[in-house]
């Protein structure tokens, strides 16, 4: 089992994804607490604004939920959308999100180091927030250079090493985890520093843009909410998320908690 949660395929394929409630709680979470930052399908959706026509092919690569999924459909009208996840239950939502929103899009159950796509099929791609996932982040910005036509555009999204450190902090402080200001970022495979080298190994990257947000967790219960759902840390004896809450209200300072994240986008092409 690796050491940083996100490179163990057993919890990717099982805990992490298996079904759709542990994502989009942590996604509720975090969105309610941000105070600071754009939002990131907004961004992606300007960047492929700029070099994108409505008679484009769009895949959107480790789409998770949907939420650029749906954007890129409202946004750029494409003629073909495509959202690609290896999570069957990710792709269930994602179905059902289009559906709800009368939107057009087609979801492919895959592993983006092997996608089953023809080669120069798209005009765009976007892998926003998922290279992190891989061990060889190169390898999939390799299929997906592969999957684009020559000239065509891809929006690559990922986060800072130091992203949430502060909670790290406080999870410790808090004694939940004594060892979680070492645990590994659960971004250290594809991150803020090392991502244009990454994609410059395929593609030709054309800019680069680096924005901070800010979360402010406004009391134990919210924080709790995302503390429970992600699996940075080996929290073990704190129960539900309630019981957790009790925890850090006790050990805690008086909230709110703040913490933050770089979120960082390459915009680049295929040679």
């Amino acid at each position: 089992m690796s050491a940083n949660p996100f490179l163990d395929p057993a919890l990717v394929h099982g805990d992490l994804y298996r079904t759709d409630d542990r994502l989009a709680e942590r996604t509720r979470a975090l969105r309610q607490a941000k105070i600071a930052g754009r939002d990131a399908a907004q961004v992606i959706v300007d960047l492929l604004a700029q070099r994108t026509s409505p008679v484009a092919v769009v895949l959107d690569i480790g789409c998770g939920r949907g939420t650029t999924t749906l954007r890129i459909a409202a946004g750029l009208r494409p003629r073909r959308l495509i959202a690609v996840d290896t999570s069957a239950a990710l792709l269930d939502t994602v179905r059902t999100r289009l559906a709800q929103a009368n939107e057009v899009g087609s979801a492919v159950c895959a592993d983006f180091h092997h996608l089953p796509l023809p080669d120069a099929m798209a005009d765009a791609a976007v892998a926003a927030f998922c290279l992190y996932h891989s061990a060889t982040p190169a390898a999939v910005v390799a299929e997906i250079a592969r999957c684009l036509r020559p000239g065509g555009v891809t929006v690559l999204v990922t986060k800072s090493l130091d992203s949430y450190a502060e909670l790290d902090q406080l999870v410790q402080a808090a004694n939940l985890d004594p060892d979680a200001t070492r645990r590994p970022s659960l971004y250290e495979s594809f991150h803020s520093d090392n991502m244009v080298a990454l994609a410059a190994t395929h593609l030709t990257v054309l800019d680069v843009l680096h924005e901070r947000h800010v979360f402010e967790f406004a009391d134990a219960t919210h924080l709790a909410r995302y503390l429970a759902t992600t699996p940075k840390y080996r929290i073990h004896s704190a129960g539900g998320p309630a019981n957790l809450a009790a925890i850090l209200q006790e050990r805690l300072p008086v909230p709110p908690y703040l913490t933050q994240s770089t979120v960082s986008y390459a915009l680049a092409v295929r040679p």
